[in-house]
Order: structure tokens, then C-alpha cells, then sequence
């Protein structure tokens, strides 16, 4: 079975062999048949923006497959077409046909990324009109990255993953913008140094630029503000929804306000209950947009953070619309000890207890991960 497959091949590593994802490509390239792909990196927004330009793309009248990672519940969360995650009965046929196209060596060696990012790719080859594929934590060097494209679109560039893509951001600025093939469309950027280096690859490469604002006109503004409020959506969201109608307008395709309706990604300030919001944002970008979506608003956040998140800076600009933290319980072996979280939160005197249950008369923001939402909607729905 594939989730057995996969629950086989470890999640992270140490080292990755970035020479391998290329070469098994290229020797099963001529298996793959796939359409207009447009490549989303960044550090922040690109599964949102992803959902929203799919789902009106699919509206219109495009085949179009999405695919985003990491999922919450489910792994088929990571491949969607049409307007539905594609079942688990699907992609175990497309596994078998995966299977039968690989050699044993690469079967063993293709870590679980790299291996699903192929799977969905075979699962959209033939199908789509339109892919939209998402990078993993990566860009020059992500698996995605083999595929052409037609155009790379560039969420905010933030400080992450520091042990991966670069020590400052401007490392990782160029990390994720070397994916750039032909053509990039930038959301709002803040820091000048993601600027300075696009601008130094054009220099380098013969490739064009914009940013989305260039490409957003009056009436473009008005429909955002209108869906917005119609899908009480929160500033960064409106910021993704803004990304992803430009880059309609980059492909000369036209869409009406309802193409963005019910698009919204699970799990990105989703109000699971009249006193609970699930967020999967894990860093300080994330943190910060939450901060200004929230302000005025108090909650008990129900946290948990990877070793390598800064969670003392998280927790510091979260402190303003939190009453105390609850520590759950999250089995991931990139999970901080809990002796250090809790000395952090001393640190910072934020009141902190071990989750156990939510109260009806309280309100409470669990963020901190993919892996924290996932804890808590276990918890708390078995």
C-alpha cells in the first residue's frame, strides 16, 4: 500500500543527495505528459495562493491539479484536482504505475518527498490544463524544481529553515529565487534584499519580472475587498488572494469574484469551532501576520515548536493576543524538549500548562505546525 510505502522512507534528513531528484527525472521524463505548470516558492503563503488560483482556474473551465504539502490528516490532503483532494484509491494506482517506471535502487533511495512530488505529477500527467505545484521548503534544489514551467511565482521571503537554504536572507532569497526558469510574478516582499538579488539574477539569466501589483488594476482591488469581506478573510490572506489574481492577469484569463469563493486552504486561521482557530504557521512570518489578523483578541495558544523554529521570537510577538500557553503533546523527533520550551516561556513571563482538553469558555489559537494542528484535531476528535 502507498502509505505504508511511504510511512517507510523517513520524513527529514541529515543530507540530501540534490543530484538525485534530476537524474531519475530525466531517464522517465518521456512517461510524464504535463501541461502549463506554474512553480510557487517562498516561505510563507504558497499554499493559499496556490488553492485560490487553482480553484478559480478549475471554476473557469481548466483540468487543474494542486499540489502542496505538508498535509494535516490525511496524505491525499497533498493532491488535489478539480475542487477535490484526489482519493486514496487513485493514487495507489498511480503508485503501481510509479513502481513499474523507477529501478529498485531508486525505489529505495527517492526520499518521501521527492517520491510524492512524482506521484502527483504522474497523477496530473494527460489530465491537467493547468498544475499547480508548490515547493516544499526549497526552491533552486527542491524536487519540483525539475519540471519546466511557465512561470515562478514568489511568495514573502522570510527567515526559515536557516539549516537548509542559508544563514541570512539573503542566502535564502537566493536559494528560492534561483528556481526561477523564464518568468517570475513577486507577492509583496519585505525585506530590500530579496529585491537586490532578483535583480542581480536578471542580470545573469534572461529572465523578466513583476510584481503583483503591476498586473492589479482599480476594479481587480475592488473585487479583493469584496471577496474579502464576503469570506471574512485576514490581511495575509487577502494578500495570497491578490498574488493569485495576478498571476490570472498575467495569463490574460478572466474571472469573476465567485471563481474565489469557499478556496480558502484548511488550516490557515480556519475557525474550527466559535472559540477555536487552527493555524499551521510554524515561523515568525507567520507569527506576525497572525498577530495583526487577531489584535484586540485574547487566547489561550496551544503551541509546540521544531528545534529549529525560533520559537523564543515566535512567542515573543505572539504574547500580545495570548493569555497563556498550553503544551501539547506533539511524537516528531524534530519536536523541542518541553523543558526548554517551558523555560523560554518563564523567560518571557507567559503564563504555560500541559494540554489536556479545550473549555467552552475560553478561546483558544493552536498554532505552531502542521504537526501541532494535527495533535490537537487528534486530541480532541480522536
Amino acid at each position: 500500500m502507498l502509505e505504508d510505502f511511504l510511512n517507510a522512507k523517513p520524513l527529514f534528513y541529515d543530507e540530501i543527495d540534490y543530484t538525485r531528484m534530476p537524474r531519475v527525472y530525466k531517464r522517465i521524463q518521456k512517461n510524464f505528459d504535463l501541461a502549463k505548470i506554474i512553480h510557487i516558492v517562498g516561505t510563507n503563503g504558497k499554499g493559499t495562493s496556490g488553492r485560490f488560483l487553482a480553484t478559480a482556474l478549475s471554476r473557469l473551465g481548466y483540468n487543474t491539479g494542486h499540489y502542496t504539502s505538508p498535509h494535516i490528516l490525511k496524505f491525499n490532503e497533498r493532491i488535489w484536482f478539480n475542487g477535490n483532494d484526489v482519493s486514496m484509491e487513485l493514487l495507489e494506482d498511480t503508485h503501481r504505475e510509479l513502481l513499474t517506471l523507477l529501478t529498485q535502487d531508486e525505489i529505495k533511495s527517492l526520499s518521501y518527498f521527492e517520491y510524492t512530488t512524482l506521484l502527483a505529477m504522474l497523477f496530473f500527467s494527460s489530465k491537467c490544463d493547468y498544475i499547480i505545484l508548490e515547493a516544499g521548503l526549497g526552491g533552486e534544489y527542491d524536487a519540483t524544481a525539475v519540471f519546466t514551467n511557465l512561470l515562478t511565482v514568489v511568495t514573502p521571503i522570510d527567515i526559515d529553515h536557516e539549516s537548509f537554504l542559508g544563514k541570512d536572507i539573503r542566502a535564502i532569497a537566493q536559494t528560492k529565487l534561483n528556481a526561477i526558469q523564464k518568468t517570475a510574478l513577486l507577492a509583496k516582499q519585505t525585506y530590500k534584499e530579496v529585491q537586490e538579488v532578483l535583480l542581480e539574477l536578471q542580470l545573469q539569466k534572461e529572465i523578466k519580472a513583476y510584481y503583483f501589483d503591476e498586473l492589479l488594476d482599480q476594479q481587480d482591488y475592488e473585487n479583493i475587498h469584496t471577496i474579502a469581506k464576503d469570506e471574512h478573510l485576514p490581511a495575509y490572506l487577502q494578500d495570497n488572494l491578490a498574488l493569485s489574481i495576478a498571476v490570472l492577469k498575467y495569463l490574460h484569463i478572466a474571472y469573476k469574484k465567485e471563481d474565489f469563493y469557499n478556496a480558502r486552504l484548511f488550516g490557515r486561521l480556519t475557525e474550527l469551532k466559535k472559540n477555536i482557530i487552527i493555524d499551521v504557521g510554524h515561523n515568525v512570518l507567520a507569527a506576525r501576520s497572525i498577530v495583526k489578523s487577531l489584535e484586540g483578541k485574547k487566547y489561550i495558544l496551544v503551541y509546540n515548536s521544531y528545534k529549529d523554529k525560533n520559537y523564543k521570537e515566535i512567542l515573543r510577538i505572539l504574547k500580545p493576543i495570548i493569555t497563556s500557553v498550553s503544551l501539547i503533546d506533539v511524537y516528531n523527533n524534530r519536536i523541542e524538549e518541553s523543558s526548554y520550551l517551558q523555560d523560554t516561556l518563564d523567560e518571557l513571563a507567559i503564563q504555560w500548562d500541559t494540554f489536556t482538553t479545550t473549555n467552552a469558555d475560553e478561546s483558544y489559537l493552536v498554532f505552531g505546525s502542521f504537526s501541532v494542528v494535527e495533535a490537537f484535531l487528534r486530541s480532541e476528535h480522536g
